[in-house]
């Protein structure tokens, strides 16, 4: 299992690097320039000239380029934002905590409702609860992001006055927020878990089980839900790492100060060193993600465990 975390570490290098040349590269064919957008047009072209050259974006591309990765590897230095002229990693270490909180929160809500309705409407297919659970389900996976977010601002912000409409200064801030966001994860997860269920449960083993008398809370929750939990945890960290980038919808209708808004404003500004930190950092926190997920797998079913233990032999 080392072996393989290992490896997986070191593919993450050329998946950054590509990842920051190809961003890189969309920023510099984009059209306008730092001093531009920083000065306004009507500025004297010396005084853009030189505040360009003090950014470095009088030199080549390759050079920039290169000289970007090279403070990177070398310094661990982001560089510094070209509107606040701090440190990218200051502003993103400010930002951060609060798309993580809506993320963390999102994902439990979206998974516990997702995960439980999926297994329930699952082991009662046709019935009643099954058709309200689906079309429930569709209705939410429906619903685009803003809308929902604007009519839960409304009703509960302005209407009722319950909650608050912007800002994240407390765990109030977060309710509306996280329901935006939780809502459309957890239709989805409903629907994939139904699905895995439904496709366990017909598996043999299930009916041997069945067969020999085991009792039916048993066999779904140690037999059916364990197997039928893959597909599902893939997607938990898939949206997981997904979120982590901002929820850009719910960060810009009730106004928080995440990583999403935080990305969108500097792309506006064309704030080339805090677009690259902020990608990078939000890219190296998906690659964790997706290698934690991997390793879940082996937790949850043995035989992945076996396969990546057999590997490390025969690369040993």
């Amino acid at each position: 299992m080392s072996r393989y975390v290992i490896k997986r570490l070191l593919y993450m290098i050329p998946v950054l690097l590509g990842v920051a040349f190809l961003v890189f590269t969309i920023l510099s064919l984009t059209p306008g320039d730092p001093g531009t957008i920083i000065l306004g047009i009507t500025a004297d072209p010396e005084d853009i000239a030189a505040l360009n050259a003090e950014f470095g974006y009088d030199q080549p591309f390759l050079i920039r380029f290169f000289n970007y990765i090279k403070d990177i590897v070398l310094h661990f230095d982001l560089g510094n934002s070209y509107q606040s002229r701090q440190p990218v990693i200051d502003d993103i270490m400010a930002r951060f905590p609060n798309t993580l909180t809506l993320a963390v929160l999102s994902m439990a809500v979206s998974s516990i409702i997702g995960i439980s309705l999926g297994i329930f409407s699952a082991v009662r297919q046709y019935s009643v609860a099954d058709h309200i659970c689906v079309v429930v389900a569709l209705v939410f996976a429906s619903i685009p992001g803003f809308w929902l977010g604007l009519m839960l601002l409304l009703l509960f912000s302005l209407r009722l006055g319950w909650l608050p409409s912007f800002g994240a200064s407390s765990l109030k801030h977060f309710i509306l927020p996280t329901l935006t966001v939780s809502m459309t994860s957890a239709a989805g997860l409903l629907r994939l878990t139904r699905s895995a269920m439904l496709e366990t449960i017909r598996q043999e083993y299930i009916r041997t089980a069945k067969a020999k008398g085991a009792s039916g809370r048993r066999i779904i929750w140690k037999h059916a839900l364990r197997n039928a939990l893959l597909p599902v945890v893939t997607t938990l960290g898939t949206s997981f790492g997904a979120s982590l980038g901002g929820a850009i919808i719910a960060e810009t209708v009730f106004a928080m100060p995440g990583m999403g808004t935080l990305i969108t404003t500097a792309i506006r500004q064309k704030d080339i060193p805090m677009v690259m930190g902020a990608t990078l950092f939000l890219a190296v926190l998906f690659s964790l993600v997706i290698l934690v997920v991997d390793i879940l797998y082996a937790f949850i079913d043995p035989r992945i465990r076996v396969k990546y233990q057999n590997g490390g032999k025969k690369r040993g």
